[in-house]
């Protein structure tokens, strides 16, 4: 088994959740683990976390030639104006993961999602993606402009969003190039001029990359179902109580989410 690091970006507001993904990672990836690395803006409660989980902190300000502040993306929703700059931030970090830690391939897992049965991302040189059938338009539209091509995970239903995913740095490089050729400027400047900042959620790093996947190495890539439950937030403080066992019987799933925006 292909040994991966691991990378969780995250804020205070994910201080709650956050330790039990990091176990759940540890206890559940059945890859060695290199390091996880936990990419935030500076704090201390969350540098205290990574020193007492033995991950290694990462200021997110460090990551990029841009910060958040360099993101103007603040979409109205129900005719409120929205600062969603932090969220298309995150996914940034995500996707600059090939710079950060030595090993070939990495997971990067969102800080509010716990796993709850072994994983396996890799088998025989392929990379495993957990999937689900939905239709989310904003962010083919999006995928669309940026690569100059359809997606093709619409045709077959395939809808990548797990709230985790298995990168290869070779295949994640090969994308930002084809990026940056295609719009002669920075992966990320591209993906920036391709939003619709009007459009609540026009981006999605997991969709771009799994597109880019079945469409350019599809004998490389394994689609399982995703089986994801969602939780509420508050249900976090009884996460000892909750019978994981008795969940992935009843509901057979693989891992769940204690979303913020879901109380």
């Amino acid at each position: 088994m292909n040994k991966i690091d691991v990378l969780i970006p995250a804020i205070e507001k994910d201080l709650d959740v956050l330790p039990h993904a990091i176990e759940s990672a540890r206890k559940q990836v059945r890859h060695p683990i290199g390091k996880i690395f936990i990419v935030a803006p500076e704090s201390k409660k969350i540098i205290d976390l990574c020193t007492s989980k033995d991950c290694k902190f990462i200021d997110e300000n460090s990551v990029l030639p841009i910060t958040k502040r360099d993101i103007n993306y603040s979409p109205t929703k129900r005719k409120i104006s929205v600062d969603r700059s932090g969220w298309l931030f995150q996914q940034f970090l995500k996707l600059s993961g090939d710079n950060l830690g030595s090993n070939d391939s990495f997971l990067v897992l969102d800080a509010d999602t716990v796993l709850i049965r072994p994983h396996i991302f890799e088998h025989n040189g392929k990379s495993i993606f957990f999937c689900r059938s939905l239709y989310y338009k904003p962010y083919f539209s999006t995928y669309k402009r940026l690569m100059g091509e359809e997606a093709p995970g619409p045709s077959q239903r395939i809808f990548f969003v797990s709230h985790y995913m298995y990168f290869k740095k070779s295949h994640l490089r090969e994308l930002k190039k084809i990026i940056e050729s295609r719009h002669n400027t920075d992966w990320y400047t591209a993906i920036l001029k391709s939003i619709n900042k009007n459009q609540w959620d026009s981006f999605s790093e997991y969709e771009t990359y799994g597109n880019f996947m079945l469409k350019n190495h599809p004998q490389e890539t394994i689609l399982k179902p995703r089986r994801n439950l969602s939780l509420k937030r508050n249900s976090i403080e009884n996460i000892s109580k909750i019978d994981m066992k008795q969940l992935v019987k009843k509901h057979n799933i693989r891992s769940v989410s204690f979303h913020s925006w879901n109380k």
